[in-house]
């Protein structure tokens, strides 16, 4: 049985087989069972979901046309704000927080009549790869539930995987869309950074983050762009350009294409099954018209220490509003200097103390210059890298994580080999890159990702090679064992 998807959830709805609001409780109802073993959520909006659906049914029973996401249940990670809704973070610092605006994403999922479960638990703040760091609960994998389902966007990724909703958004800093979707056998797309507006976004890391989506197919990853690109006079680093139809470059057709293999994404420490369905994907474009080239980028490798100080380094700088005066939690103290240590103590978990700490001493004084500034020449390597591996083909092939999923506590003492399982795609982010992660193969019942990383707002090719691939193995598509609704 091949998973629900929105495009064939909008026919029956306009075909009348299917009510907005039977659809809605059909999920819900599956929410329900599963939720408890996967914990994807971390708010219920039902009362919203519903109402929703039923405005959506009206406008159909009125012959009006709806938008290709109308009705079709959805979820929002919690770092994104709703009007009145909670916008946690997965931290204690945000427990109490209800957004007093919408994020621009938000409006513009409003206007395409978007129905949403619910906020999906992250590791806190987007600072983590596993979805073990909120402070709320772990997410659960929908495939072996001893797993991890990645992160930051586990919630996201394992509503989806688990069919608790049709699609979902999540942000990607340095692979916090891609990783889950590999990990969860979904297709997860970050856009070209300034294509989808971030005010509304909780930031992490400014100059990284990007909020893009998880779908079960690459039609519908097109659906969710459709509605959320666009340019935004609220967010300096919205990109102003014409609407495009992403629909449009769903063409099954890689004839002529150049695909570019990176040798160094293939090195050591990429697992041997993996890097088996990497290498019969190749095969499958082969036989399709591809062409494979072989490219090499020498300062891939300095990635993860690069990233690793810039994340951290603006982390610091936009988490010190949070000090127990503006908003968010406060523990009084004795004076002020007391307040903020309890309030940043108390409030943070350990990983996004961590991170706070590297990133404040490498923007210190007499530091700057050895680390934070290395790091940003580094980044410009790391584009110059990419700008000329992309003018030898159109899209380049890697994987999207080292291995699969990993069992959850496997790296709770070992914080090093959680940000080496980050390698494969936090280069993209440094260089503002599109990528986006398909299902490639499975490795003991668990998903295998594939990533393809296109030029900077080309996600059309990157689109129209990913479905390529997607119509001619479409036995990669199954759905996970907590993933079959009944309509």
């Amino acid at each position: 049985m091949e998973p629900l998807t929105i495009h064939g959830l909008h026919d029956k709805l306009v075909k009348g087989e299917l009510s907005a609001v039977e659809l809605t409780k059909k999920f819900l109802a599956h929410k329900d069972a599963v939720e408890p073993r996967i914990q994807a959520f971390l708010s219920d909006n039902r009362q919203f979901a519903l109402e929703a659906a039923a405005a959506v049914d009206k406008k159909i029973s009125a012959g009006e046309n709806i938008a290709d996401l109308a009705g079709i249940p959805g979820a929002i990670k919690d770092n994104i704000c709703i009007k009145g809704q909670q916008a946690t973070c997965a931290s204690k610092m945000l427990e109490h927080f209800k957004s007093p605006y919408n994020a621009a994403i938000i409006d513009k999922l409003m206007a395409a009549d978007y129905v949403s479960l619910g906020k999906t638990n992250m590791d806190e703040f987007a600072m983590g790869s596993s979805t073990e760091n909120s402070a709320f609960q772990i997410t659960h994998n929908p495939w072996h539930a001893d797993y991890v389902p990645g992160g930051s966007s586990g919630g996201s990724a394992a509503a989806v995987a688990a069919n608790e909703c049709v699609w979902a958004l999540g942000s990607d800093t340095g692979g916090s869309i891609r990783q889950p979707a590999a990990y969860c056998g979904v297709v997860g797309i970050k856009p070209t950074y300034g294509l989808v507006s971030r005010y509304g976004l909780i930031a992490f890391a400014s100059s990284l983050d990007q909020i893009g989506s998880f779908t079960h197919d690459v039609e519908d990853c097109a659906i969710v762009l459709n509605t959320i690109t666009g340019h935004d006079v609220k967010d300096s680093t919205s990109i102003p350009q014409e609407p495009k139809d992403y629909k449009k470059s769903l063409v099954n057709d890689v004839m002529g294409m150049k695909i570019g293999i990176p040798k160094e994404f293939f090195g050591e420490g990429l697992d041997e099954a993996c890097r088996k369905s990497l290498e019969e994907a190749m095969e499958t474009y082969k036989q399709l018209g591809a062409e494979i080239v072989s490219v090499s980028m020498p300062h891939i490798k300095y990635g993860i220490a690069a990233y690793y100080i810039i994340a951290p380094a603006e982390a610091s700088s936009n988490l010190a509003r949070y000090d127990g005066v503006g908003f968010g939690l406060r523990v009084e103290g004795k004076d002020i200097v007391d307040m903020y240590q309890k309030t940043r103590s108390q409030g943070f978990g350990p990983e996004v103390r961590r991170r706070i700490l590297l990133g404040t001493y490498v923007l210190s004084s007499g530091y700057y210059d050895a680390y934070y500034l290395r790091a940003m020449k580094v980044r410009t390597l790391i584009k110059q890298d990419y700008d000329e591996a992309l003018k030898q083909c159109d899209i380049l092939l890697t994987p999207t994580a080292p291995d699969t999923a990993f069992k959850i506590g496997q790296n709770d003492d070992n914080p090093l080999a959680m940000y080496l399982g980050d390698v494969c795609t936090v280069t993209l982010n440094l260089a503002g890159l599109p990528g986006i992660s398909i299902p490639c193969g499975y490795k003991n019942g668990l998903p295998v990702g594939m990533q393809l990383i296109g030029k900077a707002l080309d996600e059309e090719t990157l689109l129209r090679a990913a479905y390529t691939f997607e119509q001619h193995r479409t036995d990669l598509r199954r759905p996970s064992p907590m993933g079959e609704v009944e309509l």
